[in-house]
């Protein structure tokens, strides 16, 4: 269900990528590139498994040369996605690729210039069915377009760039486009699409090009296609990370779960910041769990907190959690205690009932313990945490004494 704090999402025409929907009222998709040769066909192949593991919906392929082209004959028909191909300068080997029987095309309007060959493309598309995304680049943007704003990269060159584009495709009476508007300044990139988004109905393909590498790159990336989900813009995202491209793809899927766009399909993992009460490290928990979880999918909402006194309450909306105190551990189910566990064996348990809640249910769960007795431990645990270190453990009220003084 779409958050209500987004605006409702732009309306757009719909499209096909193979089986996968894109535009209209079809979920927001995740989009990655392999970073493979296209030749080598079953490292190709394992990436796109990979990338499909972690939420992968869509995949694009480089189509360079020849030998890829080929390759990509061979990947299409194997891969558990639809596959894309990326085209630059050679508009030959758009029509290789579409032989080789490709779901969709990605063209760069900077690179592929003449009208008789965009126009070819675009005819045989036309024919064939296949989708193509118009992938105007900030970095790769039309000696003209350039020259005409000034010399400089301006959102208003990048949309008038696909604008042409478009022009083109309709004199061949085509119409299954996407568009991108990337570039690597997100205040250009997002503004870029703001005005694409009034400019033409097709459906956007969202991403910050050449984001750069982890954490950086994944706070750039997320700070544009953020910006614009929340705006209602957008049908469909790729983050360009120097990474692992199944880092690409998880960080999309998960963006779109966090928004409230697409439905959880792995654990969501909260944690407490920590405090002066924590009774473990968190950090260090959280990270275990993280690990013990792995690529489960178990599409459930889990909270690790550091202390008793608030945890459970901090985390009531999660669908289990569990609490540290007094070298114990106090798992909770919806904000309810159902079980206290050492203090070592806190991750084996939390994957222990998050599995078992995924399988059978929030209220079987709660049913096969004694409640009354786990919040009794609870209870007693907090009380003595609170008799050590105070509900004050970071001596705001002293503070607060002070500044009324001085006030």
């Amino acid at each position: 269900m779409q958050h209500a704090s987004i605006t409702s999402r732009r309306p757009t025409r719909q499209i096909h990528v193979g089986k996968v929907a894109v535009g209209g009222d079809a979920p927001i998709t995740v989009q990655s590139m392999t970073i493979t040769k296209t030749a080598d066909v079953e490292g190709t192949l394992q990436q796109i498994y990979a990338l499909a593991a972690a939420g992968c919906d869509i995949v694009r392929c480089t189509c360079n040369e020849i030998e890829a082209a080929e390759g990509l004959a061979r990947i299409v028909p194997r891969s558990p996605i639809p596959v894309i191909a990326d085209i630059h300068h050679q508009y030959k080997m758009a029509l290789a690729a579409m032989e080789a029987g490709v779901h969709g095309l990605r063209l760069n309007p900077g690179n592929i210039r003449k009208p008789e060959h965009i126009k070819a493309v675009a005819s045989e598309a036309r024919d064939r069915g296949i989708p193509i995304r118009i992938g105007v680049n900030g970095g790769s943007l039309d000696p003209e377009l350039y020259d005409k704003y000034g010399g400089k990269v301006t959102p208003e060159a990048m949309v008038e760039s696909a604008m042409r584009e478009i022009a083109y495709f309709q004199e061949v009476d085509f119409d299954l486009i996407k568009i991108s508007v990337k570039a690597s300044n997100v205040p250009l990139m997002v503004e870029a699409y703001r005005q694409l988004s009034e400019a033409t109905d097709h459906p956007l393909h969202l991403g910050v090009t050449e984001a750069g590498p982890l954490p950086g790159g994944l706070l750039k990336a997320t700070a544009g296609i953020a910006t614009l989900l929340m705006e209602g813009i957008g049908d469909t995202i790729r983050y360009s990370l120097t990474a692992d491209p199944v880092e690409e793809a998880r960080a999309g899927r998960q963006l779109l779960e966090a928004l409230g766009l697409r439905e959880r399909k792995n654990v969501d993992l909260i944690a407490c910041p920590s405090c002066g009460r924590a009774e473990i490290d968190v950090i260090d928990v959280a990270n275990r769990a993280m690990a013990a979880f792995g690529e489960r999918q178990i599409p459930l909402q889990v909270a690790v907190m550091g202390c008793v006194v608030n945890g459970p309450g901090e985390a009531r909306d999660a669908d289990i959690g569990i609490a540290a105190g007094n070298k114990r551990g106090h798992l909770f189910v919806k904000g309810r205690n159902v079980a206290v566990v050492p203090e070592s064996e806190m991750v084996e348990a939390l994957v222990e009932w998050a599995e078992f809640i995924h399988e059978h249910g929030v209220e079987a769960a709660i049913a096969r313990v004694d409640t009354a007795k786990a919040e009794r431990e609870a209870a007693k645990d907090r009380s003595a945490l609170l008799a050590e270190k105070g509900e004050d453990v970071n001596n705001a009220n002293e503070r607060i004494v002070e500044i009324r003084k001085k006030s």
